[in-house]
């Protein structure tokens, strides 16, 4: 009898993984197109790959992908249009290279809000689902991670105080740091992660907000001298599909990218940058010619106090969009405490 019992489970099996195979056997086949700007050292590039070779696994290989690293398919501002436009099929975006387009998930922007980039960006995935259906509705959302804390990197001076940044250039990391650059009395420069070099090197920025780890990857360690060692704010990034693409695939197809679009998957994006970030604080200090400074407790507290306004303009941007930003700021906090990310 249980011989008997036995046969049927292994019958069921077979049977239902061969009707699997059949159901994907059946399916249109399709390459995504991975687009991203950062060169293909970056952890990312890793990321996507692995990515996409487990969704090409899921789909018993009827979706395949090919990642186009370093802006191949386009500049790294219009990453999100070229999702929508189907110019790429899936992208990595910063929504804060398009300041006012995307204001609520602006709020993981703020300065000293996140810890760490591990459960900051679960904690971001987390709470920003419900709210990607409103403002990146025109793309299938997929996941949304933060990079480790970055910090102000400088060519020819410490910048130890806010005031310190009066009358100064800066590259601003995302539209928030750039409004802070603008209280204190500096002025922007715009430019995207793989131009930040050469626009120090030209002398048409003279400091940088950046992560550590990415100083040495896109060779600003070749013009910039000084660091200073304080985790200010972190980055926003997420993974957006085009809408059309998903739309023409099978119900399987669409479950298998569904289970690739989670905060699991969130998590394994942001971990090994977040890593990679991290051990360019040491990578810096063993160099000769940088200098990595600590600031005092009472600077630290002036950086945290010219900080404040930057929710108030988080919120008034996000009351514009039609929002409630004492609603989000609250469910956002949340989830930060509840994966142990707060500041």
């Amino acid at each position: 009898m249980r011989l008997k019992n036995s046969l049927a489970i292994i019958t069921a099996v077979v049977g239902l993984s061969l009707l699997t195979t059949a159901a994907y056997t059946q399916d249109k086949s399709f390459e995504l197109r991975l687009a991203h700007w950062v060169p293909p050292s970056h952890p990312l590039q890793k990321a996507m790959e692995e990515w996409g070779t487990s969704l090409e696994k899921a789909t018993n290989g009827t979706v395949k992908f090919k990642v186009y690293p370093a802006q191949q398919l386009g500049k790294a501002f219009d990453h999100y249009d070229m999702a929508r436009d189907g110019i790429a099929d899936v992208t990595y975006i910063n929504p804060g290279y398009q300041p006012g387009r995307f204001p609520l998930i602006g709020a993981g922007e703020l300065p000293f809000l996140m810890s760490t980039a591990k459960g900051g960006s679960q904690a971001l995935d987390a709470w920003y689902r419900k709210y990607a259906e409103q403002e990146m509705r025109d793309v299938k959302f997929c996941l949304a991670f933060v990079h480790d804390p970055g910090t102000f990197h400088s060519k020819a001076k410490k910048i130890m105080v806010p005031g310190d940044i009066k009358g100064m250039k800066i590259r601003p990391a995302h539209a928030t740091i750039a409004t802070w650059v603008t209280q204190l009395g500096g002025s922007n420069v715009q430019s995207s992660a793989p131009e930040v070099r050469d626009i120090i090197e030209k002398g048409v920025a003279e400091a940088v907000t950046f992560p550590w780890g990415s100083i040495p990857l896109f060779g600003i360690d070749k013009v910039t001298k000084y660091h200073m060692d304080a985790p200010l704010y972190v980055t926003t990034f997420a993974w957006v599909m085009n809408k059309a693409k998903y739309n023409e695939m099978s119900a399987s197809q669409k479950k298998a990218v569904d289970a690739h679009c989670t905060n699991e998957w969130a998590l394994k994006v942001a971990a090994p940058w977040a890593d990679f970030e991290h051990l360019g604080v040491q990578k810096l200090k063993a160099d000769p010619a940088h200098e990595v400074y600590s600031i005092t407790p009472a600077q630290l507290a002036e950086w945290r106090k010219s900080a404040e306004p930057l929710e108030k303009t988080w919120a008034d941007n996000v009351r514009k969009a039609r929002g409630n930003p004492d609603v989000a700021m609250k469910e956002l906090k949340a989830e930060l405490a509840k994966f142990k990310a707060a500041y």
